[in-house]
């Protein structure tokens, strides 16, 4: 499994989830996404998503619909994206 972190701010959460219902990882092909907010700042959000290959992932990712998207709910900066592998679930 591929695991996925995109972790950014955005300005509102509310308008964010929104906008983020309409264009899931799972939309683009992930088995999961949870979504996550800082316990310290309700607007710092990460999502992880778990893909069955690296090209899944890669393709969601680079989808321009994805920055499109994020524009539009308001993410503030840039995203910081990691890909892992998974190696261990217990």
């Amino acid at each position: 499994m591929i695991t996925t972190a995109i972790r950014h701010s955005v300005s509102d959460y509310g308008k964010w989830k929104t906008v983020y219902d309409t264009f899931t990882p799972t939309s683009g092909g992930a088995k999961y996404a949870r979504v996550n907010r800082s316990v310290d700042d309700p607007n710092m959000v990460t999502i992880v998503a778990g893909f069955e290959t690296l090209e899944l992932a890669k393709s969601f990712l680079n989808n321009p619909n994805l920055k499109a998207k994020m524009t539009e709910a308001g993410v503030v900066g840039s995203p910081r994206i990691e890909i892992n592998e998974e190696v261990e679930s217990i």
